[in-house]
């Protein structure tokens, strides 16, 4: 069942087995605050199980690209385009959110992005590959965050 993130009023529906809910509530609440400012697009999740070629289309992405298999289980997912590029996300139980911002055209952006929940340990596959910068957010608390740049076609 699909799920319209609310920015004003943070909900943790669907993300209540992470033991930092309420931080990934606020991280995901704070992306569709950013899309909806931006784009006007409603960002709406669906539970990881009713959409496993999203997730699939990521994790290949980062085996393919950094030989990254995430040991956490997803929890939802999105995806839509907007502006030309496609946009998908992946919220796990840990906290973690990636997201692949993947410009149609050829030539364009291309990149995955990692955020990490408030509270929550970087995660061990990715802890000596990546340098987490922070950044404040009233919904989310200090999200810290990190990406690489997409050099395949997918």
């Amino acid at each position: 069942m699909s799920y319209a993130v609310d920015f004003t009023a943070v909900s943790t529906v669907g993300l209540e087995s992470s033991p930092v809910a309420d931080a990934l509530a606020g991280l995901r609440a704070n992306e569709a605050r950013y899309f909806k400012n931006k784009y006007d697009h409603v960002f709406t999740v669906e539970p990881a199980a009713e959409v496993p070629e999203i997730i699939d289309w990521v994790h290949r992405i980062l085996k393919e690209e950094r030989d990254l298999v995430i040991a956490s289980r997803p929890l939802e997912a999105t995806e839509f385009e907007v502006d030309g590029i496609r946009m998908s996300y992946v919220f796990y139980e840990s906290g973690l959110s990636i997201n692949v911002m993947y410009t149609l055209e050829e030539g364009g952006k291309r990149a995955v992005g990692f955020k990490l929940s408030d509270g929550m340990d970087v995660p061990e596959e990715l802890a000596d590959k990546f340098k987490f910068a922070r950044q404040k957010s009233k919904l989310a608390g200090t999200i810290r965050g990190s990406y690489f740049v997409i050099k395949s076609a997918y």
